[in-house]
């Protein structure tokens, strides 16, 4: 395990480790220019493990696929959630079951696979939706009936149901992605970290694993042009690493560590702006309920009683985050008030020696972070404190969102983890992960209630807001009350970029790379 107080980090180690940047530019921070413009230099939090949004892995993928393939729409940065077209000439809803489509007449894919088409539309759309793809996002389409292509550049999307998502969570985010029809039949089906046929404003150009992927702009886009000729991301999965490689002057925007927020609106760096954002991401403690002890609803619920929130909130994000109520953030339908259960070791004590459980050893598995480590270290304490041994394991992201896959076998001793979920404006996008169909995918608990997916079923297709507003805060007490989950914090997110950079940001502060300009 790591050394706590160990958080520094040597410049060597940076550039051997964070999947280093060049010396050039290690002095001051200044322009980067290639041959054909400005560059522009992001931190990711994670490296790319597939480029196929119908089997995308985490938001950083999510963030690229966004400008090198073109959805029907895009989500529109600022302080408020909105879109505008993209791949879309038109778009409009015409009743609850029905939206109609135009496509742009001159939207090219790449490799030669010509003008993307109306049967383009239906073959990406229905892909994610078909259950055969066993596509982890095809509840974004839920209520699809079908894609119907009136000619080469229009449609009809039609549902079988009312979808609330639609507009916020779904046809904005990678689940409205379109691709190839061609290429992705030609590659059989599944499309890998290669793109093949891109289509948007920017086309990548190198991928450099756990060191950089390099975007250029889409000669062949004839729409609105990105501000910069080229945008390197590089992968550096610690905010206080990638702090350290921004003030070294190696990147022009990154995410910041929670607990580095007010330090850095103090006193930020020279010619750096510094915002904070509030998250809609969502942080817990998770117990995966088939493997022992957690196989015991009792022993589940100690833990539940035995773990001090804001005790591991606070020192891991530095009094900057809040404790969660659920799952659902602040300002969504279904927001909680309270949680059900909370802090009562006396209680959490007894249970355990009711069980005869005292003195058990229980690993817990992290994302190698410092904010995780933090978390899972007073996790351990409060644990031990109960009657527990907590030994704690600490994985890179390769590793790590892997743990719970049914493809594998470690989640048959997957015990307990700190993890992390990124979020759409919805409320469904919180609780879609944790049906008994998301078992051994994003399940990693396996959480397992009839009850809760026909809730969940339900929350989709409902469109009044207070009737969904029920069925929401229902589904987090049934997640609770299974005893699976101790939900800590939404956390916020902190920010900050080069004086000379306009940031193209979305409420919560994810990143529209095709927004971002020169000042």
């Amino acid at each position: 395990m790591s050394n706590l107080a160990d958080t520094r980090v040597s410049r060597r180690s940076l550039l051997a480790g964070a999947g280093a940047f060049g010396l050039a530019s290690m002095v001051n921070p200044r322009v980067s220019w290639s041959s054909d413009g400005p560059i522009l230099k992001v931190r990711s939090y994670a490296d790319i493990q597939t480029l196929d949004p119908c089997f995308r892995l985490a938001a950083p993928e999510g963030d690229i696929t966004s400008v090198i393939f073109a959805g029907l729409v895009v989500t529109t940065p600022g302080d408020s959630w909105g879109w505008r077209p993209m791949a879309a000439e038109t778009i409009k809803q015409l009743d609850p079951l029905t939206v109609a489509f135009q496509l742009r007449d001159n939207i090219g894919f790449t490799d030669g696979y010509g003008q993307m088409t109306a049967e383009d539309v239906k073959f990406s759309i229905e892909r994610i939706a078909d259950p055969a793809n066993k596509s982890p996002y095809s509840g974004d389409w839920a209520t699809l009936k079908e894609v119907e292509v009136k000619d080469k550049l229009s449609g009809l999307i039609h549902l079988k149901q009312a979808f609330a998502p639609l507009w916020t969570s779904t046809l904005p985010t990678p689940s409205g992605t379109i691709l190839s029809k061609r290429a992705i039949t030609e590659l059989g089906g599944k499309m890998g970290v290669k793109p093949v046929a891109q289509s948007g404003p920017y086309i990548l150009k190198e991928w450099l694993p756990k060191q950089r992927t390099v975007l250029v702009r889409n000669p062949d886009w004839k729409y609105e042009q990105g501000a910069f000729a080229e945008i390197h991301i590089h992968p550096i999965e610690d905010e206080k690493t990638a702090e350290l490689g921004y003030e070294a002057g190696d990147l022009d925007y990154t995410w910041t560590a929670v607990s580095s927020i007010s330090r850095l609106k103090q006193t930020p760096p020279p010619k750096t702006t510094v915002v904070e954002k509030p998250s809609l991401a969502f942080v817990w403690l998770g117990m995966n309920q088939d493997v022992a002890p957690f196989n015991n609803p009792n022993m589940r619920r100690a833990v539940q009683y035995a773990v001090d929130r804001k005790a591991v909130v606070d020192a891991a994000y530095f009094g900057a985050a809040a404790i969660a109520t659920g799952i659902i953030a602040p300002g969504l339908p279904g927001h909680r008030e309270k949680n059900l259960f909370d802090f009562d070791p006396d209680r959490a004590r007894d249970m355990i020696a009711k069980e005869g459980l005292a003195g058990t050893t229980i690993t817990l598995d992290i994302l190698n972070k410092t904010e995780r480590l933090t978390a899972a270290q007073v996790v351990q304490s409060n644990l031990q404190d109960v009657g527990l041994t907590v030994e704690i394991k600490q994985n890179d992201s390769g590793t790590f969102w892997t743990l719970g896959a049914k493809e594998g076998d470690y989640w048959k001793k997957l015990q307990m983890i700190v993890s992390r979920f990124s979020m759409q404006p919805d409320p469904s996008w919180a609780t879609a992960w944790f049906t008994r169909d998301q078992i051994g995918v994003w399940n990693w608990e396996r959480f397992s209630s009839e009850e809760f997916d026909k809730l969940n079923a339900e929350g989709m297709v409902e469109l009044d807001a207070a009737k969904r507003d029920v069925i929401y805060k229902k589904l987090q007490d049934l997640m609770e009350e299974n005893g699976n989950y101790v939900f800590l914090t939404h956390e916020v997110t902190g920010i900050m970029n080069r004086d000379r950079l306009v940031a193209g940001l979305k409420p919560n502060g994810e990143p529209v790379f095709t927004d971002f300009k020169p000042a």
